[in-house]
């Protein structure tokens, strides 16, 4: 099969599409053959470049930290899911073998594409149960950009920060892959009332497309002011942050009312930020990190995907082989929305 390999940290070309050799599964485990992986900013994009955010991993391997496709193949002890299966795998799994369902599993887990064989290739071996159904109605590209980021903003919006219809919302980083989802679930999916937070007006925009009711480009106004202004005082019920920008933060924390819950899973931008802790114990604010998901949610998400109520967005859909024209782009800024890989494109 071909696939991408890191062999080297380092830039871009040293990324190498190559031929290897095709994968069997385990026991426990079922073959995809990928149609769709996406390239992700801080987990592939970093690793190439010798920024590893997991400790223990090995070179040679093929990156990419999701995909969505049709199950190739199973182990014989495989029960739940057959050759012809349309699949999607993400995120953390076994890395010995295990049940297919990880009844009585001890040992230890990773990510694809970090710390096993990852979604950049024409086929990869995934445990049985590390993936998910993909809905009929749900095509591949997107499947793959809804794996890798919706359950993690459903996960903070929902179970962590537990934000109720009727309530706001102040979405940070609303052009960004986690921020887009976020407004969606928070909008179409609860019913909250959202403000869209980023730094042009260009994707302060794409945040009020995707439904939120109100923006601010906090590089052209105070955020903490405008988002007092908009909520008439009282402030917002949710702080939903995955950047950590050290410059902004720290005024959009302000924004936050009585009883308000600041959640994240990422801090790309920071880490350090200065938090006012007179406001954190006078307001009776909760921060809560909170990386991942639960199980269960993954399939929420695609049957929310699979009715519009969230749609990815996704601004190239390039072969395999330009895995490093992807990763040049990604890492460069010209492309801000997902990048997505197909192996069967030529």
């Amino acid at each position: 099969m071909k696939a991408i390999v890191i062999n080297r940290f380092g830039p871009p070309e040293a990324l190498t599409y190559k031929d290897v050799p095709d994968p069997a599964p385990r026991a426990g485990e079922i073959r995809i053959r990928i149609h769709a992986a996406t390239v992700n900013r801080v987990l592939d994009v970093g690793l190439r470049a010798g920024k590893p955010v997991q400790p223990g991993i090995r070179l040679p391997i093929i990156p990419g930290v999701d995909c969505a496709g049709v199950v190739d193949a199973v182990a014989p002890d495989v029960t739940r899911w057959r050759v012809g299966d349309r699949f999607a795998a993400a995120g953390m799994m076994p890395l010995d073998i295990a049940a297919d369902d990880e009844r009585g599993y001890e040992g230890p887990v990773g990510m694809m594409g970090i710390r096993r064989p990852g979604g950049f290739a024409e086929l990869v071996c995934v445990p049985a149960s590390a993936g998910v159904a993909v809905p009929a109605a749900l095509d591949f590209h997107h499947a793959a950009v809804i794996m890798r980021h919706a359950p993690t903003a459903w996960n903070l919006i929902c179970n962590v920060a537990k934000l109720k219809a009727g309530e706001t919302v102040l979405i940070m980083g609303a052009g960004g892959n986690l921020g887009t989802v976020g407004i969606q679930i928070a909008k179409h999916v609860i019913g909250a009332t959202v403000i869209a937070a980023a730094g042009s007006d260009d994707r302060v925009n794409m945040g009020i497309d995707l439904g939120a009711d109100h923006g601010v480009n906090y590089n052209a106004r105070d955020i903490r002011d405008a988002v007092v202004d908009l909520t008439h005082g009282r402030g917002v019920d949710v702080l939903y942050d995955n950047i950590a920008n050290p410059k902004v933060l720290p005024r959009a924390f302000k924004a936050l009312g009585r009883d308000g819950r600041m959640v994240t899973a990422g801090a790309h931008g920071g880490p350090e930020v200065a938090i006012d802790f007179h406001h954190l114990y006078d307001r009776r604010i909760t921060i809560i990190g909170m990386p991942g998901h639960r199980a269960e949610d993954r399939a929420t998400c695609f049957a929310a995907a699979a009715e519009g109520k969230i749609k990815a967005q996704i601004e190239h859909i390039l072969p395999l082989s330009r895995a490093v024209d992807a990763h040049r782009m990604v890492e460069s800024g010209e492309a801000q929305g997902k990048i997505v890989l197909d192996p069967t494109m030529t």
